[in-house]
């Protein structure tokens, strides 16, 4: 089969480099904002779970909503670069709205978060779906797309990584800018500059792409045929794809690791001087936060070094094992790590010891956000050449339903975990008092603590048997590709310069 090159490097890092400005902005609502509703905004728990839960699994139903949307029309712009110009705006503006913390009653308050919340699901969405929807109609060389998914999801990491250096930069720098008298209100602040911060850079990387990039596979629009399979109907009869949906599905509390981590530092493990009885509020409130930024930050140079050092290998490892080898390689090293980290914190409860085992377990959640998009698109390879329907976007947007619908039950369980262990968000920042992990037992701890050792490590081991009855791989990937190409040829499917 012909192995030609489409894409040039310019091209290649625009549409990594937006999509390491959108990895900035989701990380912004992923990895902070139960901890902002739950620790700082003190909601009702019972109302931060059910908004949680209602509005991700809602938004998990959009994505393939706005696939069929998509796939429907191409417009003179392309067919999935005009939402990237349209949506990223609102995405801005809503994510600075998500953290601006109005003065309101209550009642009122829990009204604002929950139409702000909805709202930025559904408008991500928009821009979601289309953007990974992109490497698919980038390119129609599959080793070509395996390495723009491969570099894009690299990037992206590294985008979602920037919100933690700012959380990290901001524990020692705005406490002597601001004050902390108030911890709530510093919270607040604090919460507002990241975001800030984050959506400038990330909407300007991320809207750029629109201007650099070029959709090269047309397929052309079909109009609906009286008895032929809907789009929805050829995504659930596409075993392979049910199958890395599935995988996805299982996998969801890799997505712990990251959203937890701020509420492990909190109330698992404390780094700094001795908190005394006698210590004034100011004083233990500077300590604490500083313990905070400190253990949150362990635990992203954990996944930088091992999540983002398997993407950077992703590309080799591609080209010379089959995905499925890959993924149940790693899940099943991943799932070890876990264990031995879940050991050494019970024991020992020194996060210390546990770093290199968590860095081991932080390889497989790398490998999972490169591999899952380029077995998406090897999916729809098979559907088109057995169907001669691609619907690029709405087979995307099964990864975005898999990943919101994950972070869903991720901050679910974290809420739940506080509610099981019996923890009052309004004691741990209150003016006359700030707790620390400290005045937590032993047992509520490492509570905390499993929700990033045991549960990812579980969901890695389960998330590796559908892979076992996945096919495309070896020889019949081969075999699928050059009939693909032939049939394309046959037809006269355009494929652009």
């Amino acid at each position: 089969m012909e192995n030609k090159t489409y894409l040039g490097k310019k091209e290649l890092w625009m549409f990594a480099l937006g999509a390491g400005g959108q990895g900035m902005i989701y990380a912004m609502m992923s990895s902070y904002i139960s901890d902002y509703y739950v620790n700082v905004l003190q909601l009702p728990l019972i109302f931060v779970l059910l908004l949680m839960l209602l509005a991700r699994v809602w938004d998990a139903i959009n994505d393939p909503l706005m696939g069929i949307i998509v796939d429907r029309r191409t417009t003179k712009r392309g067919k999935m670069k005009p939402y990237i110009l349209f949506a990223g705006i609102p995405i801005a503006v809503l994510t600075v709205l998500m953290y601006l913390s109005p003065d309101l009653p209550k009642k009122q308050l829990m009204i604002y978060t929950a139409i702000v919340y909805v709202a930025w699901g559904m408008i991500y969405t928009m821009a979601d779906v289309p953007f990974w929807s992109l490497p698919n109609v980038l390119t129609p060389d599959a080793a070509e797309r395996g390495s723009v998914i491969s570099l894009g999801r690299t990037i992206n990491g590294v985008g979602s990584a920037i919100p933690e250096v700012l959380f990290f930069a901001a524990g020692f720098i705005l406490p002597g800018i601001l004050g902390v008298s108030d911890g709530i209100a510093y919270n607040k602040t604090k919460y507002l500059v990241i975001a800030v911060a984050t959506v400038l850079i990330g909407t300007v990387l991320y809207i750029n792409s629109y201007f650099n990039v070029k959709e090269r596979v047309i397929i052309p629009d079909k109009k609906p045929v009286k008895g032929e399979p809907s789009r929805l109907s050829r995504i659930f009869k596409c075993k392979p794809l049910m199958l890395v949906i599935l995988m996805g599905i299982l996998s969801s509390g890799r997505y712990m690791v990251q959203a937890a981590a701020v509420h492990v530092a909190r109330y698992a493990f404390y780094i700094g001087p001795e908190l005394t009885a006698d210590m004034s509020a100011q004083t233990r409130l500077e300590y604490i936060d500083a313990s905070v930024s400190a253990v949150k930050t362990i635990f992203q140079v954990c996944a930088i070094v091992g999540m983002f050092g398997a993407m950077l290998f992703m590309p080799k490892l591609m080209q010379k094992f089959d995905y499925k080898k890959i993924v149940i390689t790693t899940c099943l090293l991943g799932f070890a790590a876990s264990m031995f980290t879940t050991v050494i914190g019970w024991f020992t409860a020194n996060l210390y010891i546990c770093i290199p085992f968590i860095l081991i377990s932080c390889i497989p959640l790398g490998v999972l956000n490169v591999i899952s998009y380029a077995m998406i698109g090897d999916c729809l390879d098979y559907m088109e050449l057995m169907t001669g329907y691609r619907d690029n976007a709405l087979g995307s947007a099964c990864q975005g339903f898999v990943n919101k619908l994950g972070n869903a039950f991720a901050t679910c369980g974290i809420v739940l975990m506080y509610m099981f262990i019996g923890i009052k968000p309004e004691n741990m920042l209150s003016s006359d008092f700030i707790m620390a992990a400290t005045d937590l037992t032993r047992t509520q701890n490492f509570a905390m603590f499993s929700l990033v050792s045991i549960v990812p490590g579980v969901s890695l081991l389960l998330c590796s048997i559908p892979m076992f009855f996945y096919k495309i791989s070896g020889k019949e990937k081969a075999d699928m590709l050059e009939k693909l190409q032939a049939k394309r040829e046959e037809e006269g499917i355009l494929i652009e310069k």
